[in-house]
C-alpha cells in the first residue's frame, strides 16, 4: 500500500493529512490558539471531590477544571488502587497529572496520574516498573525478542521505570531501542526535577507540536514520503528525524509547488465533504451521519442502487461498500465515543458475517482503539471508538446562530401564525392605533401573498390597521410587533 503524509503549516494553524493509495484517510488540525493538550503534564490542585461520581475536578490552569476519575489514580507500582475517591484525594491536594483526553465541547480535559512519555518506538511509564509489547505486534517470536530487550534494560536501569514497545518497534534493532529507552529515561528525570521545583499549578511538560507528533506517531514503513510545505518546518522535521528517527530523514520532502499542497491532493475538497451529513457511495447508495452529544448515528441507504440480481444481493453489496466508507469517515471526521450503524436489514446470516468482517478489516488500519458488537436483531451494529481529541466538525464549526444547532428552522408559515397570535395578544392588552410587524423578507412575503386573506380578517377582527416592514437582518424565526 502506497502511503503519504502531507503537512500544511501556517502561523495560526497546522494541518496533517494521511493519504493511502491516493485517497485521503485522515485529517488532523491543530490551531495555535487552541493546541491539543493530550500528553501534557501539569501540576494541579484538587478543587472539588465528588464521592457520588467517584471523581475529582482538578485545576491545572486551564479555562475549565479537568476531570480525574478514581480509576485513573494509580499507586506507586502503577496499579489501580480501587479505593473510594475520598480516600485517594482531598480538596487542596497537589497532584502531578497528565491529559489523556482533550476538552470536548463543554467537558474539561480528562486526566490520569499514571504518567507516560512517548518516543518513536516506546512508551515510558515510570510507575509501571515492568515491560510490555503492543497487541498489534502479533508475531510471537518478535514479541519475545522485544520483551527480552526491554526487560534487559529495565533490570540494569531499575530507576528508569517500565517500558512498552509500540507498533513501530516491530523489527527495530536492540541498539535503537536501548537508545530510545535512554532518551525517555533522561526526559523523565528532567520532568521529575521540574515537578519538584514547581510551586504553582500549571504546565510542567508539553508534548511535541502536531507536525513532529505526526513524524513520531504516523510514519510507518509503508509511508513513502512526508511532504511539508513550510521551509522552517522542514528544517525542524529533518533535525528531529536525524536525532530520533534517522531511517525516515530521506523521506521528508519540501513541497515548493505553486499550487497549494492540500489542493494538489484534493484534501480541501475532502474536508468540505467531511462536514456534510450525506456521503455518496459509488454504487448510488449513501450514508447519513449525525453527530450528537451522546453518540454518532450512521444510516445506510440503497438510494439509486438497484443491483442486477435480487433485493438481498443489492442490500448485501450496498452494506459491503458502506462498511468500507464508514471506516474511512470515522477516521476523516475523527468520530469517537458510541457509534450506532444502521445497516440495511439482511436476512442471510452469512451476509451479516461478511459485512462485519469487512468492517473489522477496515478498522484494523485505524490508529484509534475500536470495539464492535454483532449485528442486532434490528440490523444495528454498536461500536465504540476511542476519542482523545475533538471531531473535525467541532474543530472547524460552531452551532448555527439561526437554528442554535438544531439543524432546522421554523417555516415562514409557522412564524406567520405566531405573528397572528402575538397581534391578538397585544391588541387585547393595549389600546393602540396601529401595529407594525417587523420580520424577515421571507415572512413578510408570505404575509402579503399566501396569508393576505388571513391578515385582512385579523385586521377587521381587531379593528386596527396592521403595517408590515421587512428587515433583512432578521432570521426566519425572528419578528417584533411594535405598538404605534
Amino acid at each position: 500500500m502506497s502511503e503519504e503524509i502531507l503537512i500544511n503549516v501556517t502561523p495560526p494553524e497546522t494541518r496533517v493529512a494521511v493519504v493511502e493509495n491516493g485517497v485521503v484517510q485522515e485529517i488532523i488540525i491543530e490551531r495555535a490558539e487552541r493546541c491539543g493538550l493530550v500528553g501534557n503534564i501539569y501540576k494541579g490542585r484538587v478543587c472539588r471531590v465528588l464521592p457520588g461520581m467517584q471523581a475529582a475536578f482538578v485545576d491545572i490552569g486551564l479555562e475549565r477544571a479537568a476531570f480525574l476519575h478514581a480509576s485513573d489514580i494509580v499507586g506507586p507500582q502503577g496499579e489501580t488502587r480501587g479505593d473510594q475517591i475520598t480516600e485517594l484525594v482531598r480538596e487542596g491536594d497537589r497532584l502531578i497529572v497528565q491529559v489523556v483526553k482533550d476538552p470536548l465541547g463543554s467537558k474539561g480535559a480528562r486526566l490520569t496520574t499514571n504518567i507516560s512519555v512517548a518516543s518513536r518506538y516506546l512508551v515510558c511509564m515510570p510507575a509501571l516498573g515492568t515491560t510490555g509489547v503492543s497487541q498489534k505486534i502479533e508475531d510471537d517470536q518478535e514479541r519475545r525478542r522485544l520483551r527480552e530487550i526491554l526487560q534487559g534494560y529495565v533490570e540494569t536501569h531499575s530507576d528508569d521505570g517500565g517500558f512498552i514497545a509500540r507498533t513501530a518497534a516491530d523489527g527495530v534493532t536492540a541498539e535503537a531501542l536501548c537508545r530510545d529507552m535512554a532518551f525517555l529515561a533522561k526526559l523523565w528525570r528532567g520532568i521529575k526535577d521540574r515537578c519538584s521545583a514547581a510551586t504553582e499549578i500549571g504546565l510542567i511538560h508539553d508534548d511535541l507540536p502536531l507536525a513532529l507528533r505526526a513524524l513520531r506517531d504516523l510514519v510507518t514503513p509503508e509511508v513513502e514520503r512526508v511532504r511539508v510545505d513550510s521551509s522552517a518546518m522542514v528544517d525542524k522535521a529533518r533535525g528531529f528525524a536525524v536525532k530520533y528517527i534517522p531511517e525516515i530523514k530521506d523521506r521528508i520532502d519540501h513541497y515548493q509547488g505553486e499550487r497549494p499542497l492540500f489542493d494538489l491532493y484534493g484534501v480541501e475538497e475532502e474536508i468540505r465533504k467531511a462536514l456534510q451529513r450525506k456521503v455518496q457511495l459509488k454504487s448510488g447508495g449513501h450514508l447519513v451521519i449525525d453527530q450528537t452529544e451522546a453518540m454518532t448515528t450512521i444510516d445506510v441507504n440503497t438510494g439509486a442502487f438497484v443491483g442486477h440480481r435480487n433485493l438481498e444481493e443489492t442490500i448485501f453489496k450496498t452494506n459491503l461498500e458502506a462498511a468500507q466508507a464508514i471506516c474511512r469517515q470515522l477516521r476523516l471526521r475523527n468520530l469517537g465515543g458510541i457509534i450506532i450503524i444502521d445497516f440495511i436489514d439482511m436476512t442471510e446470516d452469512e451476509h451479516k458475517r461478511q459485512v462485519l468482517r469487512a468492517l473489522e478489516k477496515c478498522l484494523a488500519r485505524d490508529h484509534a482503539k475500536t470495539h464492535i458488537t454483532e449485528v442486532s436483531s434490528l440490523g444495528l451494529v454498536e461500536m465504540t471508538r476511542k476519542r482523545t481529541r475533538e471531531s473535525l466538525e467541532h474543530v472547524l464549526c460552531e452551532p448555527c446562530p439561526y437554528c442554535m444547532g438544531r439543524g432546522s428552522v421554523k417555516t415562514a408559515q409557522t412564524t406567520s401564525y405566531e405573528i397572528f397570535r402575538e397581534i391578538l395578544r397585544e391588541s387585547r392588552q393595549f389600546d393602540v392605533e396601529t401595529l407594525l410587524v417587523l420580520a424577515s423578507p421571507e415572512v413578510i412575503d408570505r404575509l402579503l401573498d399566501e396569508e393576505s386573506a388571513h391578515l385582512a380578517e385579523l385586521e377587521a377582527f381587531i379593528g386596527r390597521p396592521i403595517r408590515l416592514q421587512a428587515e433583512a437582518l432578521y432570521t426566519q424565526e425572528q419578528f417584533d410587533v411594535v405598538l404605534i
